[in-house]
């Protein structure tokens, strides 16, 4: 029996789900993030996916699974923006009802967004501990099924097509990096990267400030952090223990950068890579410049960069260095 809840075939059978319905993003080459480590740096640039992120690819893929009853039930789900963006999106497409809970002090443009897409959004919640209380009482109330931001097989599997794209454009990565919040993605990417190309290696990105999964992974278990960064895609209070348990069984590593490390990050991508993401965006781009990689001459990288939510005042100030 496997020691993973996810093979490369559930990956494959997730791309072939969503086929046709969202974008093929690109992968760029990055000389000027390269040449200064000796290295092939390539950036996968899923911010410009549909709603701005990786996260429609796993809806999409759960929402493939409802029965008619689910549907009919309607669906919710917590979110700090990105996730709320792709399930009000998703449920849109299929005709779904969707609510979101999100809470008082979350990015305005992503609820805003959210609410655009279609989906009813709940911000009674003052923080995110309250919002995973809420979260539970609407649940029971609403009988809604949810549809959680990464802790799903389904999500999993579905987050992890961004790698059968990255790995068509480059076959042979040595060191794939991904951001992280809850761990999701990674879960799905490794899956996908280890399934056909078992030596690479692939690291999760976190910052200092929100370190859920790095933290998990040396306890061997979940473990509930204090999520604070700027970053605030990726501010996850805890990881995801089909999460935890998926990149222990692959050998997933993690490495940590800072909220300078970010906005430094951000403004290459910026100014240098023509690409504007959020800071959750910048994060394995922030551990390529900072040199937290463990990356060797010679070896080819690829950085994930999503999302691209990024509020333009927050921008214009990091840009500014403020």
């Amino acid at each position: 029996m496997s020691d993973t809840l996810l093979e490369l075939a559930d990956v494959e059978a997730a791309s072939e789900v969503i086929r046709g319905r969202l974008h093929r993003t690109p992968t760029f080459h990055s000389a000027t993030l390269g040449e200064p480590i000796g290295a092939e740096v390539w950036l996968k640039a899923e911010l410009f996916q549909k709603t701005g992120s990786f996260k429609p690819r796993g809806v999409l893929n759960k929402l493939s699974r409802l029965s008619d009853e689910e549907k009919r039930r309607g669906v919710i789900s917590i979110s700090a923006g990105n996730h709320a963006q792709a399930l009000a999106y998703g449920s849109s497409q299929e005709g779904i009802d969707a609510l979101v809970v999100m809470w008082e002090t979350a990015s305005a443009l992503k609820i805003e967004a959210a609410r655009g897409y279609g989906a009813t959004i709940d911000t009674e919640a003052p923080d995110i501990p309250a919002a995973f209380e809420r979260l539970d009482e609407l649940i029971q109330s609403s009988g809604r099924t949810l549809v959680h931001p990464y802790d799903d097989p389904a999500v999993m599997a579905g987050q992890g097509t961004v790698a059968l794209e990255v790995l068509e454009d480059l076959p042979d990565p040595d060191v794939v990096l991904v951001p992280v919040g809850g761990g999701g993605l990674v879960s799905g990417i490794a899956t996908a990267v280890k399934g056909r190309n078992p030596a690479a290696r692939v690291v999760a990105v976190e910052p200092e400030r929100s370190r859920a999964l790095h933290e998990s992974l040396k306890a061997g278990e979940p473990v509930t952090v204090e999520a604070a960064s700027i970053a605030d895609g990726l501010n996850g209070p805890y990881a995801g223990a089909n999460c935890v348990r998926q990149c222990l069984a692959l050998g997933v590593e993690s490495v940590l950068v800072s909220e300078e490390e970010l906005e430094d990050a951000f403004r290459f991508l910026y100014t240098r890579a023509k690409l504007a993401p959020e800071l959750a965006g910048a994060a394995t781009t922030a551990a390529i410049m900072a040199g937290k990689a463990g990356i060797e001459p010679g070896q080819k990288i690829v950085a994930v960069v999503s999302g691209g939510n990024v509020a333009t005042q927050s921008a214009a100030a990091i840009l500014a260095g403020r």
